[in-house]
């Protein structure tokens, strides 16, 4: 077939189009038809058997290499114990020495049918585990992952017992432990306004000197608002009905101050003043299960005020935060104005939830966006742009988007679902498994892994992926008696009628009349909704399909077909128009299979591409940081990669950066008052990443008086030469307060930095761009541009060609010509026009004649001019 390929240009038909935009889009690849999308019951039970396969790879790598340990560290191949692996900040406040990845597990061992296995985990359960630890632990990580897989545990361990078939030496020690660890928790809500501390000591509370917690001020909305269910079902299952009654009352506490002119939440809150600390409102990160619990309540315990306030902010959320298909974070106060250009992976729960509300259009829309994110990242990225680049690439596993895959499963029968699923599945195999079990993905850019199984991905993962490929029929319970937690722990809706709410667990209620419409009050309708159209999924799905640009089929349309024969080795043409910012898509991938388009062209064709050069980026960029040695015995010959901030010092306007002495930070993540400001002062400060903001941490040490700050990332492994750099950014509210210059080491540089600091002692460094670093030679910063392409007719070049540089392309009847060419009265120049013709051939054999000097024209015409 040889070694060429030809490459065409396309523009509609038709006469009167003066200088209109004519966009040249890149196409990677070309995805053929989707497979059918209806699935076989034979099919689903080949998948669903690669579900059990896939849990109990995970589930047994857990057991065998890590319990008792909290988690499973899966490219270690061993559990990891807190204390004994380098602290990672806020992630590790999930672990509390208490087996959480096994009481994580025991329900959704019930829902695959692994009878056996669940009674021999909660033997081990009720034996092993103890939660009296002195261990600084997480409330709301502790309530949705211990407690609701205790009391999810107890429900199962309660309903197989009655049933006769197992469990008979089973006397409710899984809910006599739940309770035990409601009344551990129970020190947090130890506050004035009722909100609750975000840590807790297991042995020691909050405010008893040796619990080594206390000292914070602020939790996340979701924090405080995500503990209704657990608590009210402990209550209701227990008869004490304090655990109940402090849940509703952090309810009640986020109700009154929500933002009465938008009804939306802020993201964090002052446990003590109640005042918004953070006031960006969304449905991701810092917020998600607030709005979950409020709409779920009301499934579990019948209170019509839980259904009245969500549907109070639902009607808000519709209004200001949901722009279909993308769901933006805006300010609570300013509703009309959106606070930053990326979404996070947690807001993919969103479509689940707005199923169960019966609002299907949206949900199917955002869910599409999703779909069309995973497969072009493989997973949804822990962030991504309103234009679905990578904002941060780290993928945990997380279980969302598959959450709410089952629910528009389950609320529309499409098997367009199903295939989705199936997706997930093939690349969860594809790219997160490893021989000791699945490991998250640190970068989906790069596909590298991280050493960490987190309890969730048992937990929710398996449960939505095997319920989403399995019949009613088959399971060993019925799941619409239950309601899932936001772990995806099961506890059923009797409870609202067989256990009647505790005295003094009335909640305030919503003062005035909300608009209602047709689902505020009731489930949705398929009939209602959609009477006599099967296909309406597809129908709303049709309109996102190619949100991304990945795998959208071609259709053509009446064109006129500019054709340009290209060889493939060597500097090209079409890789010179490449670096300009033109990029063509090869005919083969294009015209594959469509012979209705190969045809002829009757007459003479003249198009000029003006193109105007602008100094523009595709993507927002990183200016490499670092931070470089320069104190004996080092002497400037270390220097470790660092990214920078968006807010604080602008190094890059600092001739010779800024020098300091380094020192760590005490506590280590800065989240609080400084405690050595008298060591810290005029120093460099060291701080761990992770259980607060960057601002937040910069803040308290500028107030110490450090004179820069070095943030070191807390998840293991991490380095600049697999990791992407990128900016940190501020809160959410104004950062003009922050002055000192801050960069950001990933561990591996960060531990380079730290052992010098305790080999040597005194360690001074140099914080500054890596372009000006002290002995690095200074090279021309390439530029990137873009080019706006126009379209006119030959009569009318003239006129343009004598203001700028231009590139033209002619189309003659048996011949082509590639001519780029500078005018004389701009340039003023001798000039060198060099031309590449080529013949066109037959249909079936397109060849060409390629210029022998074609990579010189492109070498010789690389830099852009910065003024056309």
């Amino acid at each position: 077939m040889g070694n060429k390929r030809c490459w065409k240009l396309v523009h509609p038909s038709g006469t009167g189009m003066l200088l209109k935009t004519l966009l040249i889009t890149s196409v990677l690849g070309w995805a053929k038809c989707q497979e059918s999308q209806s699935m076989t019951p034979e099919e689903k039970i080949v998948i669903r058997d690669q579900i059990i396969e896939m849990f109990d790879h995970a589930y047994g790598s857990y057991m065998k290499y890590a319990y008792p340990a909290d988690e499973l560290m899966p490219l270690s191949c061993r559990g990891r114990v807190r204390g004994q692996e380098p602290n990672r900040g806020d992630i590790d406040d999930s672990l509390g020495k208490f087996s959480l990845t096994l009481i994580d597990t025991l329900d959704t061992l019930v829902v695959l049918n692994k009878l056996d296995e669940f009674e021999d985990a909660v033997r081990k359960a009720v034996t092993d585990v103890r939660l009296d630890n002195d261990v600084v632990v997480s409330v709301f990580e502790t309530n949705i992952r211990v407690l609701g897989g205790l009391l999810g545990a107890h429900v199962m361990a309660d309903l197989l017992q009655q049933r006769g078939e197992r469990m008979q030496w089973y006397r409710d020690e899984l809910l006599h432990m739940a309770k035990e660890l409601g009344h551990r928790l129970l020190p947090a809500f130890n506050t004035t306004s009722g909100l609750p501390y975000p840590k807790v000591n297991l042995r020691y509370g909050v405010l008893n000197p040796l619990s080594r917690t206390g000292t914070e001020s602020d939790t996340c909305t979701a924090c405080a608002g995500t503990m209704i269910l657990e608590f009210a079902a402990l209550s209701r299952l227990s008869g004490e009905a304090v655990f109940e009654e402090h849940a509703r009352k952090a309810l009640d506490v986020l109700w009154q101050r929500r933002q009465r002119g938008s009804d939306l939440v802020g993201t964090v809150i002052n446990i003590h003043n109640e005042e918004w600390v953070r006031r960006d409102s969304g449905v991701g990160a810092g917020i998600d299960s607030y709005y979950e619990y409020l709409m779920k309540a009301y499934i579990l315990l019948g209170d019509n005020v839980f259904l009245e306030r969500f549907n109070v902010h639902y009607s808000a959320i519709m209004k200001y935060i949901s722009q279909p298909p993308l769901l933006l974070n805006v300010h609570m106060h300013n509703p009309t104005v959106s606070v930053r250009s990326w979404m996070d992976s947690l807001l993919a729960f969103f479509p689940g939830l707005q199923v169960l509300r019966g609002d299907l259009k949206p949900a199917i829309e955002t869910h599409e966006m999703l779909y069309q994110v995973t497969k072009q990242h493989k997973f949804l990225p822990e962030a991504f742009t309103t234009e679905f680049r990578v904002h941060w690439g780290q993928h945990l596993l997380r279980p969302e988007f598959a959450e709410s895959t089952y629910y528009l499963y389950k609320a529309t029968a499409d098997p367009y679902y199903l295939r989705v699923g199936q997706s997930i599945v093939e690349k969860l195999n594809a790219y997160a498994r490893v021989p000791c079990g699945f490991a998250a993905v640190q970068d989906v850019r790069t596909g590298t892994h991280e050493d960490r199984m987190d309890s969730f991905f048992l937990a929710e993962m398996f449960k939505y992926l095997y319920l989403l490929f399995s019949e009613k029929s088959q399971l060993p319970i019925d799941i619409d008696d239950y309601i899932f937690t936001t772990e995806a722990h099961l506890l059923p809706v009797s409870l609202s009628t067989t256990q009647p709410p505790c005295q003094g667990n009335n909640t305030e209620t919503v003062p005035g009349s909300q608009e209602e419409d047709l689902f505020t009050h009731s489930c949705p309708s398929m009939e209602t909704l959609f009477p006599n159209n099967p296909t309406f999924a597809k129908t709303i799905r049709d309109s996102y399909k190619y949100l991304t640009g990945v795998g959208r089929a071609f259709h053509p349309l009446p064109v006129r077909e500019i054709e340009l024969p290209l060889h493939d080795n060597g500097m090209e043409p079409v890789e010179f128009l490449k670096s300009m910012g033109i990029s063509l898509t090869p005919l083969n991938e294009v015209m594959a299979g469509d012979t209705r388009s190969r045809k002829e062209h009757k007459g003479v064709y003249r198009v000029k591409l003006v193109a105007e050069v602008s100094h523009t980026l595709e993507e927002e960029e990183v200016v490499p940081h670092v931070v470089q040695l320069i104190s004996p015995p080092f002497l400037g010959r270390t220097v470790l990669t660092a990214g920078p901030a968006k807010f604080g010092m602008d190094l890059t306007k600092q001739e010779h950066g800024v020098k300091g002495s380094v020192m760590k930070a005490s506590p280590y993540t800065a989240c609080g008052p400084i405690d050595n400001t008298v060591e810290l002062k005029g120093h460099i400060a060291l701080a761990l990443r992770g259980d607060c903001m960057f601002a937040v941490k910069a803040r308290w040490l500028q107030e110490a008086g450090a004179i820069g700050v070095i943030f070191i990332d807390h998840r293991e492994g991490s380095n600049s030469k697999e990791t992407p750099l990128f900016q940190m950014v501020g809160d959410g509210d104004s950062t003009e307060d922050i002055t000192l210059p801050l960069v950001f080491l990933f561990s591996q540089e960060g531990a380079l930095l730290t052992a010098a600091l305790e080999e040597h002692h005194n360690v001074d460094v140099l914080l500054l761009p890596k372009e000006r670093q002290l002995g690095h030679d200074k090279t021309e910063k390439p530029v990137s541009i873009n080019i706006k392409l126009h379209l006119a007719e030959e009569g009318e070049l003239e006129e343009v060609s004598s203001r700028r540089p231009t590139l033209e392309f002619i189309l003659e009847e048996q011949e082509m010509l590639l001519k780029e060419e500078e005018e004389e009265e701009l340039r003023g120049q001798q000039q060198h026009p060099q031309q590449q013709f080529c013949s066109e051939e037959t249909e079936n054999d397109r060849t060409a004649l390629g210029s022998a000097d074609s990579s010189q024209n492109a070498n010789s015409n690389s830099g852009p001019d910065a003024n056309p």
